[in-house]
């Protein structure tokens, strides 16, 4: 499947098929044990990722890549960020607008469409917490070499850690395909990521400079920081 039909696929899920149980997720309702455990892991990782990206960003462009709900998009902003949000779902990029404007934040930039769509413009960092997960590791590098033009200083990424387990329940479901079925997470191994991350071209002045493992109960998640370190006197982005 190609990035965009995949893409395709993630956003029609996540508009119609999963939209109230994302808002129920990530939200303080009451939801089952499973959830629970789920949400606590993803609070654990908004934290572990935010607390990556400087505490003051005023002055700073930020690109929440799949901003879900908009919980990462409103504390950025909080912090003084120029924040740009967008995700594959229009139910929930409204849905994050009404929680921003109900925080008393109104000057962040929601948009419904493409994380890699040029036209965003350029930024000093991007925050995408399991927005890429979805992805082959190809496409999620070729992901990642279509924005490190256009980020200046940091991205903070995550991806799905390989397992056993992980890997032999893809499998399954490929045996069994669903059309109902959610997008399936693309399991990675830590080492197959940093190979192709160092062989891509487009991310040769780049560096992994950070991972944290995040676990809570159904939640396994790996945090990474890429660090752009090709910055020149001027502090302009690389083009």
């Amino acid at each position: 499947m190609s990035y965009r039909e995949r893409r395709a696929w993630i956003g029609e899920y996540f508009d119609r098929t999963a939209a109230d149980a994302w808002k129920a997720l990530t939200s303080d309702a009451p939801v089952s044990r499973v959830r629970a455990s789920v949400r606590a892991g993803r609070d654990r990782m908004r934290e572990t990722l935010l607390s990556w990206l400087p505490p003051e960003l005023h002055g700073k462009r930020v690109l929440d890549a799949g901003c879900g709900t908009g919980t990462a998009s409103i504390e950025l902003a909080l912090r003084g960020a120029e924040v740009v949000a967008i995700d594959l779902s229009p139910t929930l990029v409204e849905h994050a607008r009404e929680r921003a404007e109900q925080a008393g934040v109104y000057d962040i930039d929601f948009r419904s469409g493409d994380m890699l769509d040029p036209s965003l413009g350029t930024f000093d960092y991007v925050i995408a917490m399991d927005s890429i997960i979805h992805y082959e590791l190809p496409e999620m590098i070729a992901a990642l070499s279509t924005l490190a033009p256009r980020v200046r200083e940091r991205m903070v990424i995550t991806v799905a850690p390989r397992t056993p387990l992980l890997a032999l329940m893809r499998a399954v479901g490929k045996l069994f395909p669903r059309s109902d079925r959610a997008p399936s997470i693309v399991p990675v191994s830590t080492r197959a990521f940093r190979k192709a991350f160092g062989a891509a071209p487009q991310l040769d002045t780049w560096g992994m400079v950070g991972t944290r493992l995040i676990e809570s109960g159904f939640y396994r998640s790996l945090a990474i920081t890429l660090q752009n370190a090709s910055l020149g006197a001027t502090g302009a982005p690389r083009r």
